[in-house]
């Protein structure tokens, strides 16, 4: 567990198949019934706010802001005490909590009691399980697998999760239609038990550090913060994070009230961008180690940046209408593309340098940046939208894309040939995967990784 070669350059013939391990096939499906039922809600949330409930920009605004807060708030002391009570514990608590919020939305609607304010509540709470969810989702796959394979593992699950999430906006849109979109969070609501269930089946064994060292959360925090500042990679990628979350959350919050009422796109076909858009995550995921290898991961990742903007134009140039429905859809397929294939590539580049008792924090440094990141862009949206209108925002969002693109490019690993090695650690457990030995089996490959609850960020999510 001390390399991290990419695992293409060693040949398919030696590469062992994750899928054999029932703790990593158990967290592989917990999760992406998570991500399935993450897609449903994004799709039917600004459908039920802006069609049913007649939010104005300033409303989606806050919604949105209220769902994005407590992930700022709160990430930081989730990765801490991920890291020093059980990762699967907390992620079961998170899912529980998200499906109780959740299911509360159409229990009011058949009351006829269903308020924007009520939706409002309901973000917040979910957005503070999850990230208590989040927060040890991704940090809990390096005990699951060695590190020589997680290049390869990110790539899998990102392409798989993206299928989901295509799965879980066609599943958003035929669940509108069929129940109307209060009811249709019940499918998310069953995502999240599902999440809960596969969770608590793994059995890998943890090691969390006890509490009872009489050591403070915040200053393992503290610790936390200064581990990625002191290391040039994880400050540099997690800034990267941060600046694209920013602009894309100033996007994301208008973007879907731009389709729907600027643009009139109707739910279904609303629902159907959004699946185009994961199928190019999908494709991003599952090329980035062949693209990585090829060209090097800092390179494919600068690329990956400076595209990002230019797949913005069609969505500010676009008119109600068929054929732009189309070019916003390829848009979005390429947007995510860059997405899926520059996401996997940073985060396996996280996962590798750190070592094995600070995952938790270093994903939660990032997932504060770009959260506390995301409620601002939010406001700041909502403001700019009454005040100069929402086409014009868009732009400005637009124009911030750039800023991540310039944090790379004056950083050493936008020349990064090779994936880095990993630090010195212990052993993995015995249902861990580990590379073949000269004399283990030949199996052929498949296998993951991706964040979870979902955005359309650089990451896949923080």
């Amino acid at each position: 567990m001390t390399s991290c070669a990419d695992p293409s350059s060693t040949g398919a013939a030696a590469r062992p198949s994750l899928w054999r391990h029932r703790n990593f096939r158990r967290y592989l499906t917990g999760q992406a019934a998570s991500v399935t039922g993450s897609s449903v809600s994004a799709m039917v949330i600004p459908v039920l706010a802006v069609l049913e409930l007649d939010a104005t920009t300033a409303e989606v605004a806050w919604l949105t802001f209220l769902g994005q807060l407590p992930p700022a708030l709160l990430a930081l002391h989730a990765g801490a005490l991920a890291d020093r009570h059980s990762k699967r514990k907390q992620m079961i608590t998170g899912d529980l909590v998200s499906a109780a919020a959740l299911s509360s939305v159409p229990v009011a609607a058949a009351l006829d009691r269903l308020s924007l304010t009520q939706l409002m509540v309901v973000a917040a709470v979910q957005g503070a399980a999850g990230v208590l969810h989040d927060a040890t989702a991704i940090s809990l796959l390096p005990s699951l697998v060695d590190r020589s394979l997680l290049q390869r593992s990110n790539s899998r699950i990102g392409g798989l999760f993206a299928v989901a999430a295509t799965a879980g906006s066609n599943l958003g849109a035929a669940l509108t239609a069929l129940l109307g979109p209060a009811r249709a969070l019940l499918g998310d609501v069953l995502s999240y038990l599902v999440s809960a269930w596969c969770t608590a089946r793994i059995q890998a064994p943890e090691s969390p550090r006890p509490a009872a060292e009489g050591r403070r959360l915040h200053t393992e925090i503290g610790e936390g913060l200064r581990y990625v500042n002191g290391d040039h990679r994880l400050r540099t990628l997690t800034l990267v994070n941060a600046s694209t979350s920013f602009a894309l959350a100033l996007l994301n919050t208008l973007w879907g009230l731009y389709l729907l009422r600027s643009l009139a796109m109707s739910a279904t076909a609303f629902g159907v961008v959004l699946g185009l858009g994961a199928l190019g995550a999908a494709a991003g995921a599952l090329t980035a180690p062949s693209l990585a290898a090829r060209y090097g991961p800092g390179p494919m990742m600068l690329a990956a940046l400076a595209i990002t903007p230019l797949t913005q134009i069609p969505l500010l140039l676009a008119s109600p209408g068929l054929v732009w429905q189309f070019a916003i859809g390829a848009a979005l397929f390429l947007q995510l593309a860059c997405a899926g294939a520059a996401g996997t590539t940073q985060r396996t580049i996280r996962q590798v340098v750190t070592a094995d008792g600070m995952q938790a924090r270093m994903q939660a440094v990032s997932t504060w940046l770009t959260s506390g990141a995301r409620p601002v862009a939010a406001l700041l949206a909502g403001g700019l939208g009454t005040w100069i209108g929402v086409r014009p925002t868009l732009i400005a969002g637009t124009c911030l894309l750039v800023v991540p693109l310039a944090v790379l490019y004056r950083s050493p690993l936008r020349s990064l040939k090779d994936m880095p090695s990993s630090p010195a650690v212990a052993s993995p457990s015995a249902e861990a995967v580990t590379p073949p030995t000269q004399s283990g089996p030949i199996v052929p490959n498949p296998a993951v990784a991706v964040d979870v609850r979902h955005d359309r960020s650089s990451e896949g999510g923080p």
